[in-house]
């Protein structure tokens, strides 16, 4: 990939906000296995060039959080439809925590307004409005911060669905405000 191409995708990411760590819902002994999490990355880079329009949850074309909802779909997993409503849905798990398939969220100012799948190696699977759905690197340094100077906006730690077919709903926690 050439330099000029991997700055502007860089530079897409600074646009968007920042990326983060890992997701979870329920228990960390829930986590997908490794197989399920290779399955949502594939399942995602199989969209790769899906336009993006505003509203959409595929097949045909998604937004941000209709791409997320459509590939956990066809893992059998429920999310809800928006980005916001997807991270209050579930818990955080620490940066050091992330692995291949969890969501990944970007916020300004305390609101969430867009998700990815992290794909491993600082990559993230998105739809962004710029395009279309597509793996992007992001900026981050070995502990799944943001480069110094790379970006402003504040990053959310990633979420993990968990290996349970239920609906992905808030802890008690979240939904009382408190954090665990």
């Amino acid at each position: 990939m050439s330099t000029t191409l991997r700055r502007s995708l860089a530079r897409a990411l600074i646009v968007l906000g920042a990326v983060a760590g890992s997701t979870a819902l329920a228990h960390p002994a829930e986590a997908m296995s490794h197989q399920a999490r290779d399955r949502v990355v594939h399942v995602a880079a199989s969209k790769a060039g899906t336009p993006y329009v505003y509203g959409a949850d595929g097949p045909r074309a998604f937004d941000c959080s209709g791409f997320t909802k459509w590939v956990f779909s066809r893992m059998g997993r429920h999310l809800p439809r928006t980005a916001a409503a997807q991270s209050g849905a579930v818990r955080h798990v620490g940066r050091a925590a992330r692995h291949r398939g969890d969501l990944v969220f970007f916020s300004s100012g305390g609101h969430v307004y867009h998700v990815g799948i992290y794909a491993g190696h600082n990559s993230v699977w998105h739809s962004p409005p710029s395009g279309a759905a597509r793996e992007a690197r992001a900026p981050l340094d070995e502990r799944g911060l943001l480069r110094p100077g790379a970006l402003t906006r504040r990053h959310e730690p990633a979420r993990r669905i968990s290996q349970s077919r239920e609906a992905c709903v808030p802890s008690p926690a979240r939904r009382s405000g408190r954090s665990r």
